[in-house]
């Protein structure tokens, strides 16, 4: 009897091994996360950074150097110079190009490191066009360039050097890796040097000739991101391995800073749960009630520290702390956590009765709030309840950002305006991935209302339903949230109310990087052979110079204009995506009072500076598109 051949090709050939370069090229988003093209800060570029800059603050946390030079060039041209020990020479090879090579597996040197597994350097060796690492030591210094992971060139032996002891890498992202127009953002880059700054006090960071020092640690990083005077002064609290600094503001939404070993772990992980816990413990201790959490921690804005042994962190871009102990077989990371604040707090506030006093005043505000809405919230939810049956306005999809899903993070809520532009979206989108909620007409303006307007507004209510936002954001249904609204001034009202909405009574949303304005295309050029979409007015009339004499121009004023067929390429994989980001030194107060609160003279010159006849730019373009015409 024959053998039977193997099913669908697999066989022994199938199986393949891939040396570490090749490795880390062929899936690079198992190092770090998302390449994207720089436009978002969780991007991959912004990654390669703080995988270098990473190196460097370990070796400030164990002693050894207190400045780190940055610099930054116009061809992206990334230089880190730290003023550490410096590699040892005769290992700078095997630092740079050897996966699972490192000095942080020997604990007693990395009592309280950030990269442990020996991939970070290497990963961005791989990703590199150009990469080239430096050590000096001992008035002794070695250099090796790579492209691409390969060695181009080695010095081998050491050359003596007058240069101070230390380690400098530079690296330009590769081409072939990341898109053509990759580019850091500085915007980006200053954040993340100043919550390098404010972890390490007393070390000093200089971007392009920029410095970056703090004084007080957390209690500078409070002071910088709170968006209005606060309820009391910041209360700051060490222990063990533990460090929080924390107070409440006036607004909606708990904001939160968390680190580990000064790795930002953006999603939080293990300590923040422990901190989220501990404060109501000790509040419901201190003042004899068993207050509700969310009256604890509503409005509340803290920055939480910790010291692990060997963390484990749920991916390698270290974004969420999964550790449950504070070193191996030791003890129980969320128990030493609670216990440390919960002591250091209830010593704090019988030390400090005012701050005390003002602690309680904000927790019963928020609760009598809370209270005052209860009706109103149960008759919002019953309604909620039965318009699962039968809401029109919510087209769901299947894949949601609270499930296991490994497509979690593609989960997309399109709101739109009205039922035509909905129904371009709808037939064209992604069933498994993407969602339409299609709002009537132009929302209510709700700056300056309290929260009960999320509940008296059924639009307001049913959209905070369907994103499952109304408690927390520990149970978001949706990834991005996609203002998808029309290119007229219609359009950006209603974009600017949402912004409104979301930023005044759930700011988590925007601060945690969830709210995305969609861009779609302003027109259409094309001939009988090819077909251009364009973004902007350049971009027209760059279509028009290839397209000649014969190109058919389209002005799309509304999503509805575009036909299905076509709006799926602009909300598939390659969708232009532009994120609502919170303003550096602006509060949310202050912004929002600006652009939504009543007329001042103030914006009425800001309006008429900044005004722009649409009419009047078609003029300028068409008139320079049929030069661009006539040149073709």
């Amino acid at each position: 009897m024959a053998t039977p051949a193997p099913a669908h090709g697999y066989t022994e050939d199938s199986i393949k091994s891939l040396d570490w370069r090749e490795h880390i090229r062929l899936r690079p988003g198992m190092y770090i996360g998302k390449l994207g093209d720089g436009s978002l800060p969780e991007d991959g570029i912004y990654v390669l950074l703080k995988e270098v800059l990473d190196n460097c603050i370990d070796e400030h946390v164990m002693g050894f150097g207190n400045t780190i030079e940055i610099s930054i060039t116009e061809d992206q041209t990334v230089t880190v110079r730290d003023y550490g020990r410096g590699i040892p020479l005769g290992k700078l090879m095997e630092c740079a190009a050897q996966i699972n090579t490192g000095a942080k597996y020997d604990s007693e040197v990395f009592k309280r490191s950030v990269g442990l597994n020996g991939v970070g350097i290497k990963a961005v060796n791989a990703l590199s066009e150009f990469f080239e690492i430096q050590a000096i030591r001992e008035k002794q210094t070695r250099s090796i360039e790579f492209s691409q992971g390969l060695v181009v060139y080695d010095m081998g032996k050491p050359k003596a050097c007058d240069e101070p002891d230390g380690t400098r890498i530079a690296f330009r992202a590769d081409a072939e890796s990341f898109a053509e127009d990759t580019h850091f953002r500085l915007d980006f880059v200053r954040e993340m040097l100043r919550f390098y700054a404010w972890l390490n006090p007393g070390l000093t960071i200089i971007l392009n000739g920029e410095k970056f020092k703090s004084k007080d640690g957390l209690m500078d990083l409070i002071r910088a991101k709170l968006t209005e005077e606060p309820q009391y002064p910041i209360i700051h609290l060490e222990g063990k391995d533990v460090e929080v600094a924390f107070t409440h503001g006036t607004g909606y939404g708990e904001e939160y800073y968390s680190f580990v070993n000064g790795q930002h772990t953006t999603q939080g992980g293990t300590h923040l749960a422990a901190f989220r816990e501990a404060i109501v413990q000790e509040c419901r201790e201190f003042f004899k009630k068993q207050y509700d959490p969310a009256d604890v921690r509503g409005s509340i804005i803290a920055a939480v520290s910790v010291k692990v042994q060997e963390p484990v962190f749920e991916s390698q871009t270290k974004t969420k702390l999964g550790s449950t102990h504070m070193e191996p077989n030791g003890r129980n990371l969320r128990g030493h956590i609670t216990s440390v604040i919960a002591a250091q707090l209830d010593n704090f506030l019988h030390k400090h009765a005012d701050i005390a006093k003002s602690l309680q005043e904000k927790i019963n505000s928020n609760e009598k709030e809370r209270k005052e809405i209860s009706g109103i919230q149960k008759a919002a939810r019953e309604n909620a309840r039965k318009a699962k049956v039968c809401n029109k306005k919510l087209r769901d999809c299947r894949v949601h950002f609270d499930t296991k899903d490994k497509r979690r993070d593609d989960s997309t809520l399109f709101i739109t305006e009205g039922d035509s532009a909905s129904g371009s979206i709808t037939k064209s989108r992604d069933v498994e991935t993407q969602a339409v909620f299609s709002l009537r007409g132009k929302p209510l303006n709700c700056f300056g209302l309290t929260r009960k307007v999320v509940y008296e507004n059924e639009e307001f209510y049913l959209l905070a339903n369907a994103l499952q936002i109304e408690e927390d954001l520990e149970e978001l249904r949706f990834n991005r949230v996609v203002l998808a609204t029309d290119a007229d001034v219609d359009g950006m009202h209603i974009r600017l109310l949402m912004i409104t909405y979301f930023l005044q009574f759930f700011p988590e949303l925007v601060r945690k990087g969830h709210l995305y304005i969609l861009q779609t295309p302003l027109f259409r050029v094309r001939n009988k052979r090819e077909t251009y979409y364009c973004y902007s007015d350049e971009e027209r009339q760059r279509a028009i110079h290839r397209c000649g004499k014969s190109a058919e121009i389209t002005r799309f004023k509304g999503l509805g204009e575009i036909s299905p067929d076509e709006f799926k390429h602009f909300i598939g994989p390659h969708m232009r995506l532009e994120p609502v980001t919170m303003p550096e030194q602006k509060s949310i107060k202050e912004m929002l009072t600006f652009y939504m609160g009543k007329n001042t003279p103030e914006r009425q010159t800001y309006i008429v500076e900044n005004l722009r006849i649409e009419e009047e730019l078609e003029f300028k373009g068409e008139a320079k598109s049929e030069e661009l015409a006539e040149a073709a």
